[in-house]
């Protein structure tokens, strides 16, 4: 059997399989792993530890050696992304009263806030250049729920102990300092992330049942477009006029498969979020997959208009150069 490939076709998948299975044995099985011990572990009850272990071994991938152009091109992007997300997302908390088509302040911010690393390098290693691939060193910032925590308490849609926000940034920021200085372990758990995903989507999903969020669907996928749309439109944009090809802002287009984690989190850290989170999960959850499927699609535009426009160029180029020769007059032959 290829379970594991199978799992990989899905978008998302090591996310968002183990995180439906989780919601799928809560639903109608609910008191089946709650039998104590190591078992029980498995439950929402150990999803704080295993959040924290992804954290740490996110943030040892965060190194400082890129190129200062690398550098400021990838937080034009961060900031373009987190920056429109901030905007819709206090729009909706104020005027919509933080809801709008179905869609929370919550998901909205959690969606917006946290691009697919993978997804990302993937699609500019093929469409892009390295400077952008590397500019995915600054957007790594974003992975995780500190950003979204950290508006939420800016914006006064949040009561979070300041202590409880130190302890979410706490093991990206133990990742990033041992990451930058040992390659090694920067390469180890760089490596392992992965295994640490399906357990945390399992625990995340063990935490939700199915019944109370059925009406998330359709606002899920039309977050998913949103995200495509608004925040492809802003990144690009702010990848041109910081001197890219706008292929990396494209790429940026996304939502990472352990955001689905963020709204829990956020309620674990402030449970007036407790209501909602499961739906917004369900909300993120889908908006990773419509984003896996339209962000490749949106690169792949955004990389064949530069490719017509170099071309257009070139021959606007060549006809110049052959205009003047073809038109000079042939020098008179004296008889």
């Amino acid at each position: 059997m290829r379970i594991y490939q199978a799992v990989n076709r899905v978008p998302g998948g090591l996310m968002v399989v183990p995180l439906f299975i989780g919601m799928l044995l809560n639903t109608f099985a609910p008191n089946a792993l709650k039998i104590g011990g190591f078992t029980q572990a498995l439950t929402n009850v150990g999803y704080p530890t295993i959040l924290a272990m992804y954290l740490f071994t996110a943030g040892t991938k965060m190194t400082l050696r890129a190129a200062p152009k690398m550098l400021k091109r990838g937080l034009g992007i961060m900031f373009a992304k987190v920056g429109i997300a901030v905007v819709l997302a206090l729009g909706v908390a104020h005027l919509f009263h933080g809801n709008f088509l179905g869609l929370t302040t919550l998901a909205l911010l959690a969606a917006m806030n946290d691009t697919n690393g993978g997804m990302f390098l993937a699609l500019t290693s093929t469409f892009g250049t390295k400077e952008d691939a590397g500019t995915y060193v600054a957007q790594s910032i974003e992975t995780g729920p500190f950003v979204t925590m950290l508006v939420l308490v800016g914006a006064g849609l949040a009561v979070i102990p300041w202590l409880t926000m130190v302890s979410v940034i706490a093991p990206i920021a133990a990742g990033a300092i041992l990451g930058n200085l040992d390659e090694e372990l920067r390469d180890f758990f760089g490596n392992h992330e992965p295994i640490i995903v399906p357990f945390m989507a399992f625990t995340l999903g063990e935490g939700i049942n199915l019944k109370s969020v059925t009406t998330a669907g359709l606002p899920g996928i039309l977050l998913g477009v949103a995200v495509v749309v608004i925040t492809g439109i802003v990144c690009i944009t702010a990848d041109r006029l910081l001197g890219g090809s706008g292929v990396a802002g494209a790429a940026a287009s996304s939502t990472a498969g352990n955001a689905a984690g963020t709204p829990q989190a956020v309620a674990i850290a402030d449970p007036t979020y407790a209501a909602i989170a499961p739906i917004a999960t369900i909300q993120v959850a889908a908006s990773v997959i419509v984003t896996a499927i339209l962000t490749p699609i949106l690169t792949a535009f955004i990389h064949r208009r530069i490719k017509r426009r170099a071309l257009d160029a070139q021959e606007v180029v060549a006809t110049a150069s052959v205009a003047p020769a073809a038109e000079s007059p042939q020098p008179a032959v004296n008889s």
